[in-house]
């Protein structure tokens, strides 16, 4: 086995672990909202950059686990989360030739998309309306997409390197 094989598995999961600290790390009430959907955008890298690893299993697994550390209603991350990883495995091929505008454009989508199903996930149990508010992580996602891709793919070229 070669060392790009055993480091790869290594950083996708420090990378889940670090989007999930960053899910759940305490905010004031008024930055609530302009929290990224942390989760949702490390899945969507991993299944572009890497989608024989990743797969619908590790977007409903992450889902579980956010939606337990959160105190959400225990499936709702899950359900969007696997949903999200399952379009972003139908379009990866499409999506890793766009520029990084482009893929920001398609990421703020599937980001608009998984906010939906959680949207509509609390209006049907808990009888809630979110404010506007509630919409503006995925805006937030849209002009972190770059940033997020470049860094990423700079650790994982470092990894590369070190090994």
């Amino acid at each position: 086995m070669n060392s790009r094989t055993t480091s790869m598995p290594s950083l996708i999961i420090a990378s889940f672990i670090f989007a999930l600290i960053l899910s759940v790390v305490p905010m004031p009430d008024w930055a609530q909202h302009l929290r990224p959907q942390w989760i949702a955008l490390t899945l969507i890298y991993w299944n572009l950059i890497a989608p024989e690893r990743i797969g619908i299993s590790t977007g409903w697994f992450s889902g579980l686990l956010l939606d337990a550390m959160t105190g959400n209603l225990l499936g709702a991350h899950a359900l969007s989360l696997s949903l999200i990883a399952y379009i972003t495995l139908n379009i990866h091929q499409r999506t890793r030739v766009f520029p990084l505008w482009q893929q920001s454009l398609v990421i703020f989508a599937l980001l608009l998309i998984d906010h939906a199903i959680i949207f509509w996930v609390i209006g049907m149990t808990q009888n809630l309306s979110p404010g506007i508010e509630f919409w503006f992580a995925p805006l937030i996602g849209l002009f972190l997409w770059p940033w997020l891709f470049i860094i990423m793919g700079e650790i994982q070229q470092r990894l590369r390197g070190n090994n």
